[in-house]
């Protein structure tokens, strides 16, 4: 029975690399025959992304006359578009009046839902349920291919330990295990399992930002990135590999110089690491003006820099036209080979085959699938995951979760925001569909509790931080005309006469995103004024905090009892707010990005080398490192997040004491769930290598699973550890598993865990 079973594996898996061998041969063959009948200037053309003037624009430039270069040949995409009717129109214009009627492609920054939003992807990885934001890229596929588009400027996986950087919203936190996970999880939602890429219902996924962009120096957008090879191999590399490992159709270049060379430009990075080391097969596009911006990075004019990036293996300039207005005369003059841009050409033309739009250019727009978009179930499906995207970060006393009865007073500028509960980043999102926390709550308790809402505050009252912040929109509301003093009295009178305070509070949504970095991570001085006031009245405060990034909560963790971490939860944020905050669904979120005590420890992050001097708690001897104000660690730890229950956990049994060869190691806890109410935990594994031939991090996430415990219900995980997990990049930068005496960790957190010493040989 095995043999008839491998047999039939085996003829499966030779008719499927016999489909794709065909398939490969047919693109290739459809791609010769269109190139030999393109002109130079028409074959440069596809190398150019436009956005047209009235899209949804993500930087300063917007192109002009476009109608007339797609005529001429002179685009390979569009993105920014917003409707199936508009982009069906400018296809029109290219399929039928251009030479050659060669399909554009669409992109679209589908970072974290289309229409339906979902929460920010820094709260969505902390459910670290890579099942669930599978399925929210799924659904966004299907939304935005019903809407015209097929490519997503999305994943982003950029590894961020600065939470001064706004960007640090879009990705997945600071560590590299989880953060490939994610990353994975994106390309299969968005591209199918099967990269079928003609399935209609499919995106063409795009990781960004290649590469080391969550490094910016001082949290500061757009700024220098600066690291040697082994840190980026080791800590910053392996989310970007692990999507281009899942077939991720496309690659974006990144902002940043990478060893003194703007990563556009830089061969080592597109070439030798991206195509001939990791094997990538897609195109890659610049980000917004990426080419032209290596002028002021002091690398040329613009025909120099066009010539640099394509030499270096950039396929797309997205909307500078640096390419487009230059590569002709460097081809003329000896700058640039003609094989260098029929190679970019023919990737852009790939990509265009492999997603359909040669057999179909209106590939998903039809009149039937306007009903695909914002349907009851994916209102549905952003509920749960905003739910799961919570992180309990307090709970004093149980006060968590309320009664749906008594008084309940609502206070703070976030809770009736309708504008603010998307998020950074949700350009084709409808704020004006979404639920704001007021009326989830009401919704919640019905005719219950008697629940009363009062402002209390704006959610900033510097004019200059304001005018900066709103330049997307009037996320802060500047139309308030009672004064900052009115209405902080409204609140605190209204808190005396109720039972429970539910605050409100926190970031508008582009106080976080790109060219949004802040020096100071603090809630806003005029929020913070009014949860002092609200403090003062001795009422129970459950805060519910709104950010796109740690923030500073040192005053908040003293004083407050309860405080629950929404992010920015998206569509559904008011209901699942609810859901949370009465017991309907009890948290499970945990922490992928640590929040500091202070701004001054920035970057601080679990898996950090040790030094020659550690220092540990409660040793106050001179000359540690440490400071001589605030602790070494964050005031919460990344993997930390409270639920309604509590977990015990065993010690860590293992079934021998060590690996060797290709063996195994398990590595058992026993998990209880001791509490009163049924919930999901998070089981983290960690490793640390004790001894090596560089510096290793104390700890290093190796593996998790998340399990669901009825109360009084107890369950071993078990965890496999072999030498292949152990492996790092050394100074050679070869992947290496060194033998020697090695800890294994597991617990709740990376900062509350139970060890396990083994031995690991050759």
């Amino acid at each position: 029975m095995l043999k008839k079973t491998m047999l039939a594996f085996f003829c499966v898996a030779t008719l499927q690399l016999t489909a794709q061998h065909t398939d490969t041969e047919k693109m290739r063959r459809f791609v010769n025959g269109l190139m030999q009948r393109m002109t130079t200037e028409e074959k440069i053309g596809q190398l150019n992304l436009l956005i047209p003037g009235g899209a949804a624009v993500t930087g300063s430039v917007v192109s002009t006359d476009v109608e007339t270069k797609i005529k001429n040949g002179n685009v390979g995409g569009l993105f920014g578009i917003i409707g199936a009717e508009r982009i069906r129109r400018a296809q029109e214009i290219a399929v039928s009046q251009s030479r050659l009627k060669i399909p554009m492609i669409f992109g679209m920054d589908v970072i974290h839902g289309h229409k339906t939003t979902f929460p920010i992807p820094l709260g969505l990885s902390c459910s670290w349920d890579t099942a669930l934001i599978e399925r929210t890229a799924q659904i966004a596929a299907r939304e935005a291919t019903a809407d015209g588009i097929n490519w997503a400027f999305s994943p982003m996986v950029d590894i961020a330990r600065d939470p001064r950087w706004g960007r640090i919203a879009e990705g997945s936190g600071e560590d590299a295990f989880l953060g490939s996970q994610v990353a994975k999880a994106m390309v299969r939602g968005y591209q199918g399992r099967s990269n079928d890429l003609k399935d209609i219902s499919r995106l063409m996924a795009c990781v960004k930002h290649f590469a080391l962009y969550g490094a910016a120096e001082g949290g500061r957008d757009y700024n220098t990135a600066d690291m040697s090879r082994v840190r980026m191999y080791n800590e910053y590399l392996p989310p970007y590999k692990a999507a281009v490992e899942a077939g991720v159709g496309s690659v974006m270049s990144s902002f940043n110089v990478i060893d003194g060379i703007p990563a556009t430009g830089n061969q080592w990075l597109l070439t030798d690491l991206l195509r001939k080391q990791w094997g990538f097969g897609g195109f890659v596009v610049s980000d917004y003006t990426s080419l032209n911006e290596m002028i002021p990075h002091g690398m040329g004019d613009l025909q120099t820099v066009s010539a640099l990036a394509l030499k270096a293996g950039l396929d797309m300039d997205m909307v500078g036209e640096g390419m487009l207005t230059t590569l002709k005369k460097s081809l003329q003059e000896g700058k640039v080979t003609q094989k260098q841009i029929d190679d970019a050409c023919r990737r852009i033309l790939e990509a265009k085959y492999k997603l359909g739009l040669f057999d179909d250019p209106y590939r998903g727009i039809s009149a039937s699938r306007a009903s695909e978009i914002l349907t009851p179930a994916n209102r549905a499906a952003a509920r749960e995951a905003a739910a799961r995207s919570f992180v309990l970060l307090k709970n004093d006393g149980q006060l968590l979760p309320l009664k749906k009865s008594g008084r309940i007073a609502v206070i703070g500028p976030l809770a009736d925001s309708r504008r603010n509960m998307l998020g950074t980043w949700s350009v084709s999102g409808d704020w004006q569909q979404s639920v704001t926390v007021i009326e989830g709550i009401r919704n919640a308790v019905g005719s219950g509790a008697t629940v009363s809402y009062a402002k209390g505050a704006n959610i900033a009252d510097d004019p200059f931080f304001v005018r900066r912040s709103n330049m997307l929109g009037m996320e802060i509301d500047t139309t308030e005309k009672r004064t900052p003093a009115d209405m902080l009295k409204e609140a605190v009178d209204m808190a005396k006469e109720s039972d429970v305070v539910i605050a409100v509070v926190g970031e508008a949504a582009d106080m976080s995103g790109e060219s949004s970095s802040r020096a100071s991570i603090d809630i806003p001085e005029s929020q913070r004024n009014l949860l002092q006031a609200l403090a003062r009245t001795g009422k129970k405060i459950v805060l519910v905090l709104f950010n796109g990034r740690p923030l500073t909560l040192n005053w908040e963790n003293q004083h407050l009892p309860a405080i629950l971490d929404v992010w920015f939860g998206g569509t559904e944020a008011g209901n699942a707010i609810a859901d949370v905050v009465f017991g309907d669904h009890n948290p499970s979120g945990k922490l992928t990005a640590s929040f500091p005590y202070s701004v001054g420890q920035v970057p601080v992050y679990y898996n950090h080398l040790n030094t020659g001097r550690p220092f540990a708690p409660g040793d106050w001897s001179k000359f540690k490192s440490d400071y001589l104000d605030i602790p070494n660690e964050p005031l919460y730890p990344f993997g930390y997040g409270l639920s309604y229950t509590t977990f015990a956990y065993s010690a860590i049994t293992g079934n021998k004491t060590g690996i060797s060869g290709n063996g195994k190691l398990e590595l058992t806890v026993r998990v209880t769930n001791n509490g009163n109410y049924d919930g999901e935990e998070t089981v983290q594994l960690y490793t640390r290598q004790m001894e090596g031939s560089i510096a290793r991090p104390v700890k290093e996430l190796k593996a998790f699973r998340k399990i669901f415990l009825k109360k009084g219900e107890s369950r071993d995980v078990v965890f496999s550890l072999s030498a292949n997990d152990l492996k790092f990049y050394n100074k050679d930068l070869a992947w290496v598993f060194e033998p020697g005496k090695y800890k294994a960790f597991i617990g709740t957190s990376s900062a509350q865990t139970a060890e396990f010493d083994f031995n690991a040989g050759k």
